[in-house]
């Protein structure tokens, strides 16, 4: 005997997802009105002519040895400035992450919580000439600021991280006369670590773009030399900082798949 076949009933007409999409295309069009914005100036042969000029002169790029010098250093420094960033914005919140999860009560959370969302609310921009006031230029300001905007992110990250991981490792510890901190350490942090640190590599690939433009505050690293580059009108120049930055940005995206790719792999 056959079993009867199910056939699921045609969805119905939605008239609020339609009246969703109209809503949509009606804020776009209004958007495009409202800002002047007209897509054909961008293809007219004034443009095109204007755009191709400009990029020409990047071409050929400074490819001598005493500049390539000076981009190595600069590819040093802004990666040192995002990694050392990156790692000490990593500590704090893993220390953030436990008031912020709400283990130490409602008022601890309350106040992290609002250090987080501040940390993270000042752009990265605005922390870079904060720092270049109070330490000068170079890439200690760089290394603060960008250490300051990822600790609020992170902090945030984890202690979330935190909050929707079982508590039933950590609180049997817990029972046994562990304390808070004890029990985050070895009943809960082993469980959340992989969760970290793809949080952490994140921030980090991240970092590395965001202090190349620091450099337009002082902030050190490639950034400020494509600045100064670009300040001089010395285009074929500017142009190797750029090719630097890709390469740069290339190479930290390798790096962190590489990584992630290891922890999946012990994971399974």
């Amino acid at each position: 005997m056959s079993t009867p076949i199910n056939i699921q009933p045609a969805r119905q007409f939605c008239l609020k997802c339609l009246l969703t999409l109209l809503i949509v295309f009606g804020l776009t069009i209004a958007s495009f009105i409202y800002l002047a914005l007209n897509p054909a100036n961008l293809f007219t042969l004034e443009a095109l002519k204007n755009i191709t000029e400009f990029i020409g002169r990047f071409f050929p790029p400074d490819l001598s040895p005493d500049f390539l010098d000076k981009i190595w250093h600069g590819v040093l420094q802004t990666l040192a400035i995002s990694a050392l960033a990156t790692l000490i914005a990593a500590i704090f919140s893993l220390g953030l992450s436990l008031p912020v999860s709400g283990r130490f009560g409602p008022t601890a959370k309350g106040i992290t919580r609002f250090i987080c969302n501040f940390l993270r609310s000042v752009p990265e921009l605005v922390w870079a000439a904060l720092m270049v006031l109070a330490v000068g230029l170079g890439p200690f300001a760089g290394t603060l600021a960008l250490m300051l905007h990822t600790t609020g992110v992170l902090g945030r990250l984890f202690g979330e991280s935190l909050e929707n991981h079982p508590t039933v490792s950590s609180n049997a510890l817990m029972l046994n006369g562990s304390g808070r901190v004890t029990s985050f350490l070895y009943g809960t942090l082993p469980g959340i670590a992989p969760q970290l640190l793809s949080y952490s590599l994140y921030r980090w690939e991240m970092n590395i773009r965001m202090a190349t433009i620091l450099g337009f505050v002082g902030a050190g690293g490639l950034g400020q030399m494509l600045y100064y580059e670009l300040s001089l009108l010395r285009e074929a120049q500017a142009s190797t900082v750029i090719m630097a930055m890709l390469v740069l940005v290339i190479f930290v995206d390798f790096v962190s798949n590489k990584l992630r790719r290891i922890q999946m792999h012990n994971q399974g």
